[in-house]
């Protein structure tokens, strides 16, 4: 029996159990033990053992299905999302900004509502209004614009992904623009009313184009600078 001392509890219970399961000792599919046995087991509470399943269960190993009892559903320890984000380089995050927002402009582009042009129209205003301004101001108005670009696209992963990625990329910009602004900041500027236009216009493929190639130049930018 391995009996766990150090804190905190549920996470030694959830690192015990994870490696049981890697060792072979519960195949994909099997149910485990009851939380009574599994707690004796580890040397634990009752309630810890119920912790440590909740942390397997967001990592995508266990399930606990109502009735039945918990099983194991993957033999894959996903890493978590924050942790591949934190290690990422900016390149690589911008890369998966082009993914992400190229389709969701083309998806904007069928699916916009008038609320969500209205709202498009007044971010793009508000960016091109604080073109001169300090850096941080042009950053979030400009991921602003594209921010209502993803939602415009009424697709929640989408929009989740937009939204996990901007904590990382926000910094990156403000040092690449103080360090390497774009040649042109009206041009620049240009290119998103461009955007725009082809998502009012409901040309998806015109919208995915104008969004690849503004990420496409900003990726070279940063990819230049490192």
């Amino acid at each position: 029996m391995t009996t766990l001392r150090r804190h905190p509890l549920a996470d030694q219970a959830a690192d015990a159990l994870l490696a049981r399961i890697g060792a072979g000792e519960w195949a994909l599919g099997h149910k485990l033990p009851g939380e009574t046995t599994l707690a004796a087991q580890l040397g634990v509470g009752r309630s810890t053992v119920r912790e440590a399943i909740r942390q397997l269960a967001g990592r995508g190993i266990l399930e606990s299905r109502q009735g039945s009892g918990v099983f194991v559903i993957s033999l894959d320890d996903v890493e978590d999302w924050d942790a591949v984000l934190r290690r990422a380089g900016i390149v690589s995050i911008v890369e998966t900004r082009l993914a992400i927002e190229s389709e969701a402009a083309a998806l904007a582009a069928a699916r916009r509502t008038p609320a969500d042009l209205r709202t498009m129209r007044r971010a793009l205003d508000r960016r091109g209004e604080l073109i001169d301004a300090p850096i941080e101001e042009h950053v979030d108005a400009d991921t602003a614009f594209h921010r209502a670009i993803v939602s415009a696209a009424h697709n929640e992963v989408l929009a989740e992904l937009f939204d996990s990625l901007i904590p990382r990329v926000r910094p990156a910009m403000v040092d690449l623009l103080r360090i390497a602004p774009a040649p042109s900041v009206h041009s620049d500027h240009a290119s998103h009313e461009e955007l725009f236009e082809a998502i009012r216009g409901a040309r998806a493929e015109e919208a995915r184009s104008a969004s690849r190639s503004h990420l496409g130049e900003l990726r070279r930018r940063l990819a230049d600078r490192s």
